[in-house]
């Protein structure tokens, strides 16, 4: 039997009035969440949390931490969850700090990396938010999948098969991060990365205040991919996202 669970892997918080336009001053809280599938043999782990403290990333992992602070206790990291031993491959839905802080627990994975991801991670930008120095010295010589190849799919989505037998797609998620992903498990659930902060803000993006809008790779396709995800909720698929609270320890197949 297959199931995907959950893991919150440390957490921030940010004063929605600062995020978005007409909402009250309120501070929420976000978990960098993880997912794992298992089937079989496999174990594939959806993004990777936060890195443990203390971080050592320079200036921008400082005017990160100010914009974003982390919070990171006893027992969060996504090593101290599961076996990292245990976990046959990391997709990676794109390189910001609360999606690649656990990378280094993974040496002996295969990881999953977009094109557009792969390219960012050659030469980031400031406003991709990559913090180089949270990625393992191994890191470039880890074993790294093919980037997918993309085509029509189920649902109105972008898709690329990761094992050839429909369990496992890979969806191109636009907007948020160049090369930001998604993953389709089984035609059932739509794991939606940071296509949007919650599923209550999906269809908000108009509503995104400047300055949190410039750290999106591209605001207008953004907007897009929200319309092409209620969509497909629409057409009958359940959306989870990394930053919303999902039960833990439950199989959310």
């Amino acid at each position: 039997m297959s199931e995907l669970v959950f893991f919150a892997c440390g957490e921030t918080s940010h004063d929605m009035s600062r995020l978005l336009r007409g909402t009250r001053r309120e501070r929420r809280v976000f978990p960098a969440g993880a997912f794992l599938y298992r089937f079989g043999a496999r174990r594939v782990l959806f993004d990777t949390g936060y890195a443990p403290e203390p971080w050592r990333a320079g200036l921008s992992g400082w005017a990160y931490r100010r914009m974003l602070p982390p919070r990171v206790g006893a027992g969060d990291t996504i090593a101290e969850q599961l076996d990292p031993a245990s976990i046959t491959h990391v997709v990676l839905s794109h390189l910001h700090p609360d999606h690649i802080g656990g990378v280094r627990f993974f040496p002996d994975a295969a990881f999953v990396l977009s094109d557009g991801v792969r390219r960012t991670l050659e030469r980031p930008r400031l406003r991709d938010g990559v913090l180089r120095r949270l990625l393992p010295p191994w890191f470039e010589a880890a074993t790294v999948l093919p980037p997918p190849v993309f085509g029509s799919g189920p649902h109105g989505l972008r898709t690329a098969d990761l094992f050839g037998d429909g369990s496992y797609l890979l969806v191109d998620l636009p907007g948020h991060a160049r090369g930001h992903l998604g993953a389709l498990i089984e035609d059932r659930v739509l794991l939606a990365g940071d296509a949007a902060w919650g599923r209550d803000l999906l269809g908000e993006e108009r509503r995104i205040r400047a300055l949190p809008r410039l750290v999106s790779h591209d605001a207008t396709t953004q907007r897009t991919t929200a319309q092409m995800l209620l969509a497909a909720e629409q057409d009958g698929l359940r959306l989870l996202f990394s930053h919303d609270r999902h039960p833990a320890g439950r199989n959310l197949l």
